[in-house]
């Protein structure tokens, strides 16, 4: 038998530039489930987008890369990526507030 190993991993995930009232959590959320990565986006008190990506490595990648631009009217001026070991505490992908 032929089995695939699936490696999971996860990404803790900071966008600064202006990011608010651009949609650009929607804009993540729409491609992370697409990617069908786990875990949370949420705007942050100081102005950025903060999400938690888990999932195969190159999905977070291709997520990230995405995130660079956002959506129409974002300017993205710097993104953060922290390579964090994942929970496996989510079932799928959805916005945070607190």
């Amino acid at each position: 038998m032929n089995q695939q190993v699936t490696t999971s991993t996860a990404a803790s995930v900071t966008v600064q530039g202006r990011v608010q009232g651009v949609g650009f959590r929607y804009f993540v959320f729409k491609h992370a489930r697409r990617q069908g990565l786990k875990g949370w986006v949420r705007n942050t008190s100081d102005g950025n987008v903060e999400a938690y990506f888990e999932g195969e490595k190159e999905h977070i990648d291709s997520l990230v890369d995405l995130c660079k631009t956002g959506p129409v009217g974002a300017i993205v001026k710097d993104i953060e990526v922290d390579w964090v070991e994942p929970t496996g505490s989510r079932n799928d992908f959805d916005f945070k507030y607190d």
